[in-house]
């Protein structure tokens, strides 16, 4: 077998949150479509498992895990199904995540703040919690965190993502100096406008949004860099504006 012609990832585990739909199954597809072994994960089983048939039907592998990365012992039972499975894990991209931006901050539920810091904040602390021991055990790693344009810039009536989002920032940029010893890169992008589910679209043209396939390129851009360098923060942002 010529070794110059296995695909770039070949031998490589990746797990991605939020990967059954949007961004993540975006992302999810590129990683498999480079010759990673894609572990996708969330909540809803028949969302996963349709899109682990559609990479598989593509020629990737994929593997579904039902898993809540609010829930620490959810998180603590993926990374050790991941580990029994595969017995490493290459690449964790945080991308889970959820939002309201129906009003201002005043009038948000108590239990919709904690919905939105619970997952899109505290759950890539329980992921980085659960998988950096492994990466650092298999001799480094990437670690790319799906943030948003809102944790750059003010977002009226999304002040808890925004929130969520300038947490998660700091947090990565944190977590990079910590684990660069360990050859572990961890980086952050910021997208703006987005075609997704979660995205406010009101008075926005979806045609000038980005789409799931250019955040995909931007994370296959990441964990292809050659081993000297990392990029530890991408804005990405749409040629004309919405």
């Amino acid at each position: 077998m010529d070794l110059h012609k296995l695909p770039v990832l070949a031998g490589k585990v990746a797990v991605v949150t939020g990967g059954g739909s949007g961004i993540g199954a975006a992302i999810s597809r590129k990683l498999a479509s480079l010759g990673a072994q894609v572990v996708i994960t969330g909540r809803s089983r028949e969302t996963l498992d349709k899109t682990a048939q559609d990479i598989v039907a593509d020629g990737g592998q994929c593997l579904p895990i039902v898993a809540d990365v609010a829930d620490l012992s959810s998180v603590e039972a993926l990374a050790r199904e991941v580990q029994v499975a595969f017995h490493r894990t290459d690449i964790l991209v945080n991308n889970a995540g959820v939002g309201d931006f129906g009003g201002p901050l005043h009038q948000l539920p108590p239990e919709k703040w904690e919905a939105i810091l619970n997952t899109n904040l505290r759950g890539v602390y329980y992921c980085l919690r659960a998988f950096v021991p492994a990466m650092i055990g298999t001799g480094g790693g990437d670690i790319i965190n799906i943030s948003s344009i809102a944790g750059k810039n003010a977002l009226a009536n999304g002040a808890a993502y925004s929130a969520s989002k300038w947490g998660l920032n700091g947090l990565t940029y944190s977590v990079a100096e910590e684990l660069r010893q360990h050859n572990i890169r961890v980086s952050v992008i910021c997208p703006g406008s987005t075609q997704s589910d979660l995205s406010p679209r009101s008075g926005r043209d979806q045609n000038r949004m980005l789409r799931g396939s250019d955040i995909a390129h931007v994370v296959a851009m990441l964990v292809t860099q050659e081993p000297q360098s990392f990029a530890s923060e991408i804005v990405l942002r749409p040629t004309q504006k919405p």
